[in-house]
């Protein structure tokens, strides 16, 4: 096994002036599995692809333990990548597939069988080894995809996401095996995807990219908790956090109709740089229900009446039940524009579609970001 170290490494495509890549730094530890998540573009692939040794390195350094591999063939970097479209043989058996590589390193027929039929069986594929990859569904032959990279026992797994052409619910089932399965044998794995919910679910740590720059890599906890920046505030959570831009106010910011006090140290921050507003961000969880009234209830909502509800007034547009919990997505009028916003419910408690909830953020959950750069003020 083995660490992993990108030191600022950089990938410049020909004909361009902005790196795909830009001085990407993260130390992988030993058995960790990281993955790399952001949206189509942001370089996530590109690093990987470094990584494996399919990308050049026009600046910077990669190592896999203490060995410098930024510019050795991808054969000598012993690594094994598991690819999207699973890139199987498809006139071979599945044994065959499984030991290809093992075939043309030489090894002698007896040692394949044993390392093959052992990764069958932690795989479930033990039924299948004599069947050809179209005989098989798609969840089976990711798994002898994976079969195929278990069975060279690399110091790196390599992951591109490998999930994104299977079925939901079976996505969902593979992701819990692909991470069960690395923690049993504890090989380093740097896993991409776009999917910022697989990221969450599988990952050690998370590192998140956006043209290219890292902006975060910590533990999803952490990163759920604390987002470095508005990305990846945006990014992380399903649903989304809402943000919003707020007026900074005597003892906190102005939110609707109440004031909601926020850590103080971070308006003094927004204020001392000039700005006059900060971006709040609210997990839909986080919201608390002030009153849940019928379509009359906007109107009353209001600056100067003295008996208006407290909160923000949300305009209830669509609403998903899904058994214990509801999420109410609505519009809202914040300052002086209409904001959608999505706020969690009891289930057993829905609001009816067109109706008006009055909310109020949780004291002590909201994120502070400045408007002008997107970073983040609370600590």
């Amino acid at each position: 096994m083995a660490t992993v170290q990108f030191d600022k490494a950089t990938r410049i495509y020909p004909g361009t002036e902005k790196p795909a890549v830009d001085a990407l730094e993260i130390d992988i530890e030993d058995g960790e599995f990281l993955v790399l998540v952001g949206p189509s573009g942001c370089g996530k692939s590109t690093s990987l692809r470094m990584l494996a040794g399919l990308e050049d390195v026009n600046s910077g350094a990669i190592r896999i333990g203490d060995r410098d591999v930024t510019h050795l063939p991808p054969k000598d970097r012993d690594i094994a990548m598991v690819f999207q479209n699973y890139a199987l043989y498809p006139h071979m058996s599945v044994a065959d597939n499984m030991g290809f590589a093992l075939k043309i390193a030489g090894v002698n027929k007896a040692e394949i069988r044993q390392k093959v039929e052992e990764a069958a069986k932690i795989l479930d594929l033990t039924e299948y080894l004599d069947r050809k990859p179209k005989a098989l569904s798609g969840g089976q032959r990711q798994r002898v995809a994976m079969g195929r990279a278990i069975v060279r026992e690399p110091q790196v797994f390599l992951m591109d996401e490998p999930l994104s052409n299977l079925d939901a619910k079976l996505r969902v089932s593979t992701r819990t095996q692909i991470a069960s399965l690395q923690r049993r044998l504890g090989i380093t794995t740097v896993y991409v995807t776009h999917d910022q919910v697989e990221a969450m679910t599988m990952g050690d740590r998370v590192a998140v990219l956006k043209d290219g720059l890292l902006q975060q890599v910590d533990s999803p906890r952490n990163m759920y908790d604390k987002p470095a920046n508005l990305f990846v505030a945006g990014l992380i959570g399903s649903p989304a956090m809402n943000l919003v831009e707020v007026p900074i106010t005597d003892g906190g910011v102005k939110f609707g109709n109440s004031v909601v006090p926020v850590n103080r140290d971070a308006l003094k921050s927004a204020a001392d740089r000039g700005d006059r507003t900060v971006t709040v961000g609210v997990r839909p969880e986080h919201f608390d229900v002030v009153e849940l009234g019928g379509g009359g209830a906007a109107a009353s909502l209001s600056k100067d009446t003295e008996d208006a509800p407290a909160g923000l007034a949300v305009s209830v547009n669509v609403v998903e039940e899904l058994g214990a919990d509801g999420y109410v997505y609505g519009t809202a009028e914040v300052s002086g524009e209409q904001k959608d916003l999505v706020v969690r419910v009891n289930g057993r408690q829905v609001p009816e579609k067109g109706s008006t909830l009055h909310v109020v953020p949780r004291p002590g959950e909201t994120h502070v970001f400045s408007t002008s750069t997107g970073e983040r003020l609370t600590d």
